[in-house]
């Protein structure tokens, strides 16, 4: 899923140091297989196989893509289209991976593939379990959401073996299980979007049996004539979005939060909030595009602020 996984659990009476580790090689042989299934890196992935048969046929897929593609729906339909999946129509165009040169593609090259950007022409097949394309060209890409899915899914193997004070983090995204074993919650950091490094935190959040993920404009990113140019493609416009600088999404499971971060930082504080708000469970802790905190009403009293994040371009 071109990221890092890290998973920690305890031991307990019940779950010893040998039994832990073969649940965690489980959990993880279980985010392999999701990303054999939903890779666009993958030749063969069932994703990669519906990209193939834009708009020609419809693809067969199994439950799992099936559940993240329908959910991407959802939550491209709550977002007015800022979330869309089919956003990779520019693939090749945006270098933010393989063969990054700091190339700003043409404004007309821009516009000519956003015309395939359209969430509402990926059609589903609940009952046959298929996924078509309906233009050729179109192409999706689950990166914005599957690792939320895979984190809850290898969450799932960890609680089949017993363990119940746990973490799963793939990336941006995180759930967290339990509480440490002398009874205090864990703390997740929130990270500074123009701080040092991974480990420079201007928040904390306490947090047990629930989900955080983070969008932000410092990973895959890089600098041209002085401005920054990163992989988080607002579809109106065909270009990296501008309203945010970091988003962290509060949610009962990693599938939703990480389906939320993305359009919250489309969206921008504003916009993202009601969207926030509208969900149950969920909460937010955004910085804007100005360096300014905002923080949603449900996590007010939860989140320790502990320094203004730095401010820089």
């Amino acid at each position: 899923m071109g990221t890092r996984i890290l998973m920690t659990t305890y031991t307990s009476p019940e779950v010893d140091e040998d039994k832990a580790k073969r649940a965690l090689a489980l959990a993880f042989r279980e985010i392999q297989r999701l990303e054999k299934l939903m890779s666009t890196w993958v030749p063969d992935s069932e994703i990669s196989r519906i990209n193939d048969a834009a708009g020609k046929a419809a693809v067969p897929v199994g439950i799992e893509t099936f559940t993240v593609i329908e959910k991407s729906l959802w939550i491209g339909k709550e977002s007015k289209g800022v979330f869309d999946i089919s956003f990779d129509a520019m693939h090749g165009l945006w270098k933010f991976d393989e063969g990054v040169d700091g190339t700003v593609p043409k404004k007309a090259d821009i516009e000519a593939k956003r015309k395939l950007i359209d969430y509402r022409k990926i059609t589903l097949d609940k009952e046959a379990r298929t996924v078509k394309l309906e233009k050729e060209g179109m192409r999706i890409n689950l990166g914005g959401i599957a690792k939320g899915y895979a984190v809850d899914a290898a969450a799932g193997v960890l609680e089949l073996q017993g363990l119940r004070g746990y973490f799963v983090q793939a990336g941006g995204d995180l759930f967290v299980r339990g509480k440490k074993p002398d009874g205090t919650p864990f703390r997740v950091g929130v990270r500074d979007p123009r701080g040092k490094g991974p480990n420079d935190l201007f928040a904390t959040i306490q947090i047990e049996n629930h989900s955080f993920s983070t969008a932000g404009d410092y990973e895959r990113a890089w600098f041209k004539d002085g401005k920054r140019y990163h992989h988080i493609i607002d579809p109106r416009t065909g270009y990296p979005a501008t309203a945010c600088r970091s988003v962290t999404v509060l949610a009962e499971d990693a599938f939703t939060a990480d389906a939320l971060d993305d359009a919250v930082f489309i969206l921008g504080p504003e916009e993202g909030l009601k969207l926030i708000e509208a969900h149950e469970g969920a909460g937010a802790v955004i910085v804007d595009a100005k360096n300014k905190v905002h923080i949603s009403k449900r996590l007010e009293g939860l989140v320790t602020v502990h320094r203004e994040p730095t401010d820089a371009p």
